[in-house]
């Protein structure tokens, strides 16, 4: 992704988000430096806090593109793009535990 591409992700507030790969270097950043024990506890704390918005971010990002290729997938053997609405987590079917049968009858 370029840099420009990259700066044009708007968050849901119209402020700038980083890409998925800009996060997560980030956060691998992160993990690093409390790895290293080098921190005191104020910058622990406040790199842990950001540790967990970043892991929110690209967890939403990637559930995304989990649905966005189930529903590619879901369309037999032709490939046909739908526009992706993202659901919140309370207004996400629920799965059943036994796949529907059609009836003859």
């Amino acid at each position: 992704m370029s840099a420009k591409k990259a700066a044009a992700v708007k968050g849901e507030d119209g402020a700038p988000q980083p890409s998925f790969e800009v996060s997560m270097k980030r956060l691998e950043a992160i993990v690093g430096d409390m790895e290293a024990g080098k921190l005191n506890l104020e910058d622990m704390i406040a790199r842990f806090e950001e540790g967990q918005q970043l892991i929110s971010f690209c967890t939403k990002k990637l559930n995304e593109v989990e649905k966005k290729v189930e529903m590619l997938v879901k369309r037999g053997g032709t490939v046909k793009a739908e526009p992706f609405v993202a659901l919140d987590a309370e207004d996400e079917p629920e799965e059943k535990d036994e796949p529907e049968k059609d009836e003859l009858f």
